[in-house]
């Protein structure tokens, strides 16, 4: 019998079924996660008695969970999530009492949940997002009395919130977004005194919003958009002094917005579009934190206030209020049949993925110019740099964001790429050169060295990266650590080994990959996924400014991964018509952005849409003075646009 503390053999190539053999590892951590596993789990790992973290996640896994798990009672983490497990859950894992997270997310679970998790009482965190589970949610989930977090986003489960989820006092996250809850939202929710998320979005939740939710204090985010609620806004919403963002879009909602969300002093996302509210909106003006405004495609009426924080508005805010008047579209009040404008949506982009729109939004667009900027060639760190640092005594800071990188210090980093030597060099763009460095635990990380040093604002851009570092996504590539320095910025990022998509795409014949069109469908949609995720569910909203092939990194299966995101500027929704100059690159630019300045989330949809054309033709975007936008406008006036589709594709 073989027996050690940890065995990870995580972020591999490792294919087939997991051998039935691993059963003889008495270890305390065994990590299989990231691989290709398939087949199912084998039964024999539930007679690891010594089992403090399993983790199978993000394989191929199949089949049902094997109830044997629940022999697992040292176990503290099970992490299931990213598979293509089916069947129910085992009532089995009730008796999991050392259990603290149990992660199930994005598989293809059915029946119910189990009443039995209710024995979890040391469980933190639930999450059954992803899957099809159905019935009630049982009332004994309320026994979990540690649980911080509750996730079941995305399943079929159906009935009324339980009552009894009020005694889960540690709750600080609870999703039950997109189901088909029905009933009214429990007035005992409020005793959750420490929510900072409640989604409750996408159901057939009815009745009126309790007004005791106001007491929920340390509330960030509220979200129940898409039910039937009906009502008022409750008056008492004054008291959520912590909340930066409410949606209660697409309800039945009537009455007034009420004056005392001039008190809401965190505010930085309110929608309330898509209701049937009345009355004016002069009650707002005193809403000096109040950053993104969207109350379009109402009933309101009344004078738009030019003052204080409204004159920072777009037009868009408040389109489809045929009562309204003011300057932002003319003296008169727009009329009832004026045509309304649709803002981007998480549905459009995924949209635009499968199907033929964007080229039909492009066909429409203006031209980009044709000039591709000059890139730098400083490559490597010069000895300059490097003495700055060896004269200080002290070696640079490394920030660890990811467990990857933990136990490394900036002088590893250094031995391991010899100073980052130009001979670990794998890329360079307009801003950054790009190295490879192998870890200690031999897992590769590409490390971005920036040219500028950001010297007036290093505090600002430490906050910036360390809300970049939170942010999680399958589909988005994720910062691991950094460090900021006389001897240079450093950024160190996943490590994606298929390149980017403009490598694959415009690689000299000799050495090109071919894509099928699976595949390349698969690569628009994750692209669109991550997009998806930066514009809809990051807080502040995160608009890219410089979405192109070069950005989207493909992993050993050639899944997409969006990068660079954030580095350039974090921005809200509010502060996207502010920006006084044009960043992005030449060809991938949206001409309103160029012509404007004004900056939002249709500008990285745009440069989204030219990517797609990439995709469709194998094109580059300017090519020898030849701009793609203005060949795909030239074929559609002879209506043969179908000439310019890539070969490759059905080769």
């Amino acid at each position: 019998m073989i027996f050690c503390c940890f065995r990870d053999l995580s972020y591999n190539h490792l294919t087939g079924e997991i051998p039935f053999n691993i059963g003889f590892l008495q270890v305390a951590t065994l990590s299989l996660q990231r691989n290709n596993f398939s087949g199912p789990i084998p039964t024999v790992i539930g007679l690891m008695q010594a089992l403090a973290v399993l983790d199978l996640s993000l394989n191929q896994l199949s089949g049902p969970i094997p109830s044997i798990l629940g022999n697992l009672t040292y176990t503290e983490k099970l992490y299931l999530q990213g598979n293509k497990l089916s069947g129910p859950i085992p009532p089995e894992l009730g008796n999991l009492s050392a259990l603290n997270y149990l992660d199930l997310n994005d598989n293809k679970l059915t029946g119910l949940i189990p009443p039995e998790l209710g024995k979890l009482t040391a469980l933190y965190d639930l999450n059954l997002a992803n899957n099809e589970l159905e019935g009630t949610i049982p009332d004994n989930i309320s026994s979990c009395t540690s649980l911080v977090s509750f996730n079941a986003y995305g399943n079929k489960l159906n009935g009324t919130i339980p009552r009894s989820l009020h005694k889960l006092q540690s709750m600080t996250y609870l999703n039950l977004s997109s189901n088909y809850l029905n009933g009214a939202i429990p007035t005992e929710l409020a005793r959750m005194i420490n929510l900072d998320v409640l989604d409750l979005s996408c159901n057939k939740i009815a009745g009126s919003i309790p007004s005791a939710v106001g007491s929920l204090e340390h509330l960030l985010r509220l979200n129940l958009s898409k039910n039937n609620l009906v009502g008022h806004i409750p008056a008492e919403f004054a008291n959520l002094r912590s909340i930066t963002e409410i949606d209660l879009s697409y309800n039945h909602i009537n009455g007034f917005i009420p004056r005392e969300f001039g008190m809401l002093q965190n505010l930085i996302l309110l929608k309330l579009e898509s209701n049937n509210m009345t009355g004016d909106v002069s009650s707002l003006t005193n809403c000096f934190s109040l950053n993104v405004l969207n109350i379009s495609y109402n009933n309101l009426a009344g004078v738009v206030p030019t003052d204080n924080n409204f004159s920072r508005f777009s037009p868009d805010s408040f389109l489809g209020n045929p009562g309204l008047c003011g300057s932002w579209r003319g003296s008169s009040c727009p009329s009832s049949s004026h045509a309304k404008r649709f803002s981007v949506s998480r549905a459009v982009i995924l949209g635009i993925a499968i199907g033929g729109f964007a080229i039909l939004l492009l066909i429409l667009a203006a031209a980009c110019w044709p000039h591709s900027p000059a890139v730098s060639t400083d490559f490597s760190v010069s000895k300059q740099e490097i003495h700055a640092v060896l004269s200080s005594n002290v070696p640079p800071k490394l920030v660890i964001l990811h467990m990857n990188m933990a136990l490394h210090v900036y002088d590893d980093i250094m031995r391991m790429t010899e100073n980052l030597s130009e001979k670990y060099i794998i890329g360079y763009g307009a801003s950054s050169t790009v190295y490879k460095c192998v870890l200690k635990n031999c897992k590769p990380v590409a490390i971005k060295k920036l040219y500028a040093h950001y010297p007036q604002s290093v505090k600002e851009f430490e906050t910036e990266l360390e809300t970049i570092g939170s942010i999680k996504h399958r589909n988005l590539v994720s910062l691991q650590a950094y460090s900021l320095s006389p001897a240079g910025n450093l950024l160190f990022y996943e490590y994606m080994e298929s390149g980017s998509l403009w490598d694959v795409l415009h690689a000299p014949s000799s050495k090109k990959t071919k894509l099928d069109w699976e595949a390349r469908l698969q690569i628009a949609l994750g692209t669109a996924q991550g997009l998806a995720y930066l514009h809809h569910d990051c807080s502040p909203r995160i608009i890219h400014r410089d979405v192109k092939s070069k950005n989207i990194l493909l992993d050993k299966d050639y899944v997409a991964h969006l990068a660079d995101f954030g580095i350039a500027k974090s921005v809200c929704i509010s502060k996207t018509h502010t920006s006084t100059y044009v960043m992005g690159t030449i060809g991938y630019i949206d001409p309103e952005y160029a012509r404007t300045s004004r900056l939002n989330e249709k500008s990285d949809v745009y440069s989204y849409g030219i990517v797609l054309l990439e995709l469709l033709t194998g094109k580059k975007p300017v090519d020898n003075e030849c701009n793609l936008h203005h060949l795909i406008l030239s074929k559609a006036a002879d209506n043969t646009v179908m000439e310019m589709v890539d070969p490759d594709i059905t080769a």
